[in-house]
């Protein structure tokens, strides 16, 4: 066997056990620091174990360690970092490519250069300064992609794909070593040696890449479905002004024709007939006044679809405070949150707890809108925001990210809370100085 093969397992170990690591560092992890430490020392151990003492088995016996490190990989990434299932195999996928890679180049130019053969010292030199310095790019393009990790959720098909892309780079890159002649082989050792590192590079590029288009496409999505929330708040915000408009107007003329007919007529029956009248014309009375037309509109809205679903909603609010919020803005901040805390209420067995509360105050320089409703069934928490209980995930839990998107342009922020069996919601924006 020559120089060009020989890589030492040792740094193949090292490699796959670093890439890991680079990306537990810059995922969220699901365990403390003393786990973490304790799986990524048993991790190393056993990944050197494996890949050392099988150094003089055949070729084909080493895919098949392959096969089980890339297993271990796995685990441990499963184990540490709070992700689902299809994201780790991409991740462990990129992580072996990147460490084949990473290994390979290493020993390709100690192999290269003369004056380091047989050198040990030369050796751990251009060994620190290659992982190092490539490990630590690697960690750079992983913490350059941080903010585009929400979004980064594979489906099955995306998945196919990224396996085939691995299976085929790796396959490409060893086949070699395996079979000696081939229509992918070089003429010698040394070239199938760069044939080993030129594809591991561009297996690891593709994988990147194609991460970066899952997580633009999700993006747009997003986006796109925000956009159809914002949109149908306002439209229904524009179909309550117009339906409150004409009731407003019918309403004064019904109750200057119940005085009068009251004042001419002594009749029990025409009474009895004029006061009922007079009580389901109270139930399209303006009951909330706070200030801002745009929320009493959005309120009155929501009031019709309490009564319909016995549910009180009280408000305490100043309205003023919102006259520097766009309307369409205020639309998509109140109408989902409301929508939100209906349904949450109206599966709320018995009708007495279906309460809905909301209120709208200065806090210094602030304005604080809490939104809080009874709630039976506890929400799931992920990443500071309430996960949607409806089974089409992908499709829905757009309300609160619009919420969030929303209050965000204006440089504040929400945050939602279980306080007993109430779940609140809290906004703070910044007043706009003019």
């Amino acid at each position: 066997m020559t120089l060009y093969e020989n890589i030492p397992r040792i740094y193949t170990a090292i490699a796959e056990w670093l890439s890991c690591m680079i990306v537990c560092l810059s995922l969220k992890r699901k365990v403390s620091n003393q786990r973490f430490a304790v799986y990524a020392t048993i991790f190393f151990m056993i990944q050197s174990v494996l890949l050392v003492f099988t150094d003089t088995l055949s070729n084909f016996v080493w895919l098949i360690i392959m096969g089980v490190a890339f297993f271990n990989m796995g685990l441990f990434l499963y184990l540490t970092c709070d992700l689902n299932r299809r994201v780790i195999v991409y991740y462990a996928m990129f992580c072996i490519m990147a460490a084949e890679f990473v290994a390979s180049f290493e020993w390709q130019l100690a192999s290269f250069l003369p004056i380091l053969r047989g050198n040990l010292i030369s050796q751990s030199i251009l060994f620190f300064v290659v992982y190092g310095l490539f490990f630590f790019i690697f960690y750079r393009m992983e913490q350059s992609s941080k903010k585009s990790l929400p979004y980064f959720d594979i489906n099955r098909n995306e998945l196919i794909a990224v396996i085939c892309i691995a299976a085929v780079m790796f396959l490409f890159s060893n086949i070699s070593f395996v079979v000696k002649y081939t229509p992918f082989s070089g003429s010698s050792e040394s070239d199938n040696f760069y044939i080993r590192t030129l594809v591991d590079l561009a297996g690891m590029i593709m994988l990147f890449a194609y991460k970066g288009r899952i997580c633009e496409m999700n993006a747009q999505r997003e986006i796109n479905s925000i956009n159809s929330v914002l949109k149908e708040q306002y439209d229904k915000y524009r179909s309550y002004q117009s339906g409150f408009e004409m009731i407003n107007m019918k309403y004064h003329d019904l109750k200057h024709q119940i005085a009068g007919l009251r004042a001419d007529m002594t009749d029990e029956k025409r009474e009895e007939w004029i006061s009922k009248m007079e009580e389901e014309l109270e139930s399209y009375r303006p009951e909330m006044q706070t200030g801002n037309s745009v929320l009493d509109t959005i309120i009155a809205g929501k009031m019709m679809e309490c009564r319909r679903n016995h549910i009180k909603l009280t408000c305490v609010a100043d309205g003023m405070l919102l006259d520097f919020i766009h309307v369409a803005d205020l639309c998509n901040i109140f109408g989902n949150a409301l929508d939100n805390a209906i349904e949450a209420v109206s599966m709320v067995r018995e009708e007495e707890k279906r309460l809905i509360h909301m209120s709208i105050s200065a806090q210094k320089r602030l304005v604080l809108i809490q939104i809080s409703n009874y709630c039976e069934e506890i929400p799931k928490i992920v990443d500071d925001l309430p996960q949607t209980t409806k089974e089409d995930k992908a499709n829905h839990g757009f309300g609160i990210k619009s919420i969030n998107h929303t209050v965000s342009k204006y440089g504040g922020y929400a945050e939602y809370n279980m306080k007993e069996q109430w779940f609140e919601l809290k906004i703070l924006i910044p007043m706009n100085k003019n």
